[in-house]
C-alpha cells in the first residue's frame, strides 16, 4: 500500500475548517492542503493513492445539489464516487458525511422526532453510543462505550447498503458509519476547536436560536466551558484512529 502523505480537505464555508483533524494530520507528518471551492478552488478529478480526502461541514445539504448557489456540490459527489470506486480513503464530517452517503447510494433527509414526527435540530453537546465493540471494530480501540460530541445539524443520514453503522445518538441513529475499511462518515463533530466553536455560535446564531431558543448561544458556551477541554483528548484519539484506518486499511471482524 502506498504511504499516505497528504490530507486533502474540502471546505464548504470559511468557518468550518479541519480544526483538530489538521492538527492530528500534522502530528502524523502529513501535508494538509485545503480546497475552498466556494472561493473558486478547483476540485481534482480523482484522488492520488497517497491522499486522504476530508470533506467538512456546512449549512447546505444534499437537497441543494443542483442549486446554482453551490456549483461545487455535484462535482464533489462525482469525486466521492470516484474515490469509493478506487477504494481511496475518505473522511466526511456532517455535510461531508451526508454527501458521502449520497455518493454511495444512500442520502439525507430532515431529522424528525416524536409521533407525529416533528422537525428537530440536534445542536450542542450530547453523547453518541458505539454500536460495536473495539474487538469488532479496530477504529474504537482506546475509547469508552459512549463519547460526548458536538452536534450541529437538522438532517439525518440514510445509510447506503454498503455502510456499517458504528455509532448513534438518542435522537439521530446515524452518527458514525464505515464503508469498506478506509472510508468513514461522521454526522457529529469531533474536529472543532474552542475558537472555531465561538465563531459558529456567532455566525450561525439564527440556527442556534431556532434549535435551542433565545438562550441557546449561552447554553452552548456553558457546555463548552464544562466539557470541551476534558473531551478533546478523546476526540483526538478517535481522529488518530480514523487516520490509522485511512492510512493502513484496518479491518473489522
Amino acid at each position: 500500500m502506498v504511504r499516505v502523505q497528504e490530507l486533502l480537505v474540502v471546505q464548504h464555508i470559511e468557518r468550518e475548517g479541519p480544526g483538530l483533524l489538521a492538527q492530528v494530520a500534522t502530528e502524523r507528518e502529513l501535508a494538509v492542503r485545503i480546497l475552498r471551492p466556494f472561493a473558486g478552488d478547483p476540485l481534482p478529478d480523482a484522488l492520488r493513492p497517497d491522499q486522504i480526502l476530508a470533506v467538512m461541514g456546512g449549512p447546505m445539504g444534499v437537497a441543494d445539489l443542483g442549486d446554482p448557489a453551490f456549483p461545487w456540490l455535484e462535482p464533489l459527489v462525482i469525486l466521492l464516487r470516484r474515490a469509493l470506486a478506487d477504494e481511496r480513503p475518505v473522511l466526511g464530517f456532517c455535510l461531508g458525511a451526508q454527501l458521502l452517503a449520497h455518493a454511495a447510494g444512500g442520502g439525507a433527509i430532515p431529522l424528525t422526532v416524536g409521533d407525529p414526527p416533528l422537525p428537530h435540530r440536534e445542536v450542542g453537546f450530547g453523547a453518541i453510543s458505539f454500536t460495536r465493540t473495539p474487538a469488532e471494530e479496530p477504529l474504537l480501540q482506546d475509547l469508552p462505550a459512549s463519547l460526548l460530541v458536538l452536534h450541529w445539524h437538522g438532517d439525518r443520514i440514510e445509510l447506503p447498503p454498503a455502510a456499517t453503522l458504528l455509532a448513534s445518538s438518542l435522537t439521530c441513529p446515524e452518527q458514525l458509519f464505515r464503508i469498506g475499511s478506509r472510508t468513514f462518515g461522521l454526522q457529529c463533530h469531533i474536529e472543532v476547536t474552542a475558537a472555531a466553536l465561538e465563531r459558529w455560535i456567532v455566525e450561525d446564531a439564527s440556527f442556534v436560536r431556532a434549535a435551542l431558543g433565545a438562550g441557546g448561544a449561552d447554553r452552548i458556551r456553558a457546555e463548552a466551558a464544562r466539557w470541551l477541554v476534558p473531551v478533546t483528548p478523546l476526540w483526538r484519539i478517535l481522529l488518530h484512529q480514523l487516520m490509522n484506518c485511512c492510512s493502513s486499511d484496518c479491518n473489522s471482524t
